[in-house]
Formats: structure tokens, C-alpha cells, sequence
């Protein structure tokens, strides 16, 4: 067990940098190093950091041996980035409104920063700002009831009477659903009976803009 001692001042600074350090390893050391101070078991910090417990240890004897500025230590074998200066700006940015692109977050990036930056470079640092891509859905679409019952009572109603009565039924449906586009999508039964369109179920369809003028086909 590595024997470790935390004044309230060092929790307070811990908490502090656990939230607002600019490095996403160095924020979570010291996490870890902050869980343990308040007498979290070794264990439940490795669950809740998911962290193996090599890790965990090496991060408790990187603060022993030279406490919070130990911890803030990065030793990555990377070349400096221009942007890395900006990493707390451009964090803050992306949280509030993350990018929905690459090439809008480089464009972004470039506005702030001036530091223009290829797509894969902009994903590395996305990356070490510890971002993540997040899945969208798209909803639906619903049925305009109301335009429904306008293009029903205004539109096929009275076609379907002077259809009737010019006895064209037949060749009016065929030249009404070729030249509306007209499309149903139901789970319901659909019939014509007299001069009457009848929706039984759930029902919502679509249709074209154009409506041809009718004639005595």
C-alpha cells in the first residue's frame, strides 16, 4: 500500500486541476490522485477511472515523489503543437457548439487561432482535447393532417363527383396518380365508394405540387 498524505489545500488544487487542466492525461491523474484522497479504495477508483491497477499505481507514486507538479508532467514523445495553447479556448468553444464537421472545426480553428490545419491534424488534437464524434438521429417526419383535409375536400372531392359524372372513374384515377405523384403509406384499408374517399386506420400520404386541370378523358 503506497502511504500518501493530503493537506486540504492539496485536495482543493487536485479538484481543481482535475477539471480544468488542459492536458486530458494530466486531468486524469489527477482524478485518480484526488479519488484517493478522499479515501477512495484502490479498487473502486480503478472502476470508476477504468484504469488497471498498474496505472493507478503509477500515478499515486508519480505524486509521491514529486506531488502536483509531478502529476502535471507530460513526457509524450510528440512535436509541440502551435494549438496547444489554445487547447482550453478551443475546448471551451467545441462544448458549447461542437462542430457537426472536420472541416468546420478546422475552419473554426483557423477564425480563433489563425493556425490553419489539415482534417487529420484536426482530429489528432479533437483527440487530445479528449472529444469524441457523437451519433445523430433524424426524426421523422409527421403528416400535415390539415393539408390532408384541404387537398380531400378542395382537390379529389370534387374531381372524383365530376369524374363520376362524366364517367371517367377508371381513366381519371390512372391519369390523377400519374400526373400527382400521388403516394399512400398506411396501415388501413383505402376505398373509394360513391363520390367519397374513405381512410380507415392509421393513414398519411404525399403528393406532388402540380394538379392538371380535369377533362372529360
Amino acid at each position: 500500500m503506497i502511504k500518501l498524505s493530503f493537506t486540504p489545500e492539496i485536495i482543493n488544487q487536485l479538484h481543481h486541476e482535475r477539471i480544468h487542466h488542459s492536458h486530458p492525461r494530466v486531468r486524469q491523474r489527477m482524478e485518480t490522485v484526488y479519488l484517493r484522497a478522499l479515501g477512495i479504495s484502490h479498487q473502486e477508483i480503478g472502476r470508476i477511472m477504468r484504469i488497471s491497477q498498474t496505472t493507478l499505481r503509477e500515478y499515486l507514486q508519480l505524486y509521491q515523489s514529486g506531488g502536483i507538479e509531478a502529476l502535471k508532467e507530460v513526457n509524450f514523445n510528440q512535436l509541440h503543437s502551435d494549438l496547444d495553447e489554445y487547447q482550453e479556448q478551443l475546448r471551451q468553444e467545441f462544448e458549447r457548439k461542437p462542430p457537426a464537421t472536420l472541416m468546420e472545426a478546422a475552419q473554426r480553428i483557423e477564425t480563433l487561432t489563425g493556425l490553419r490545419r489539415s482534417q487529420p491534424q484536426v482530429r489528432t488534437f479533437l483527440n487530445k482535447l479528449g472529444l469524441k464524434r457523437r451519433k445523430v438521429g433524424q426524426i421523422p417526419a409527421k403528416a400535415d393532417l390539415e393539408e390532408q383535409k384541404t387537398f380531400l375536400a378542395e382537390e379529389l372531392e370534387p374531381r372524383l363527383a365530376a369524374a363520376k359524372a362524366n364517367k371517367g372513374m377508371f381513366s381519371f384515377w390512372m391519369r390523377l396518380i400519374l400526373s400527382c405523384n400521388l403516394s399512400w403509406a398506411f396501415s388501413g384499408v383505402l376505398s373509394v365508394s360513391s363520390s367519397r374517399l374513405h381512410l380507415v386506420g392509421n393513414a398519411s400520404m404525399s403528393w406532388g405540387l402540380y394538379t392538371p386541370p380535369l377533362y372529360n378523358w
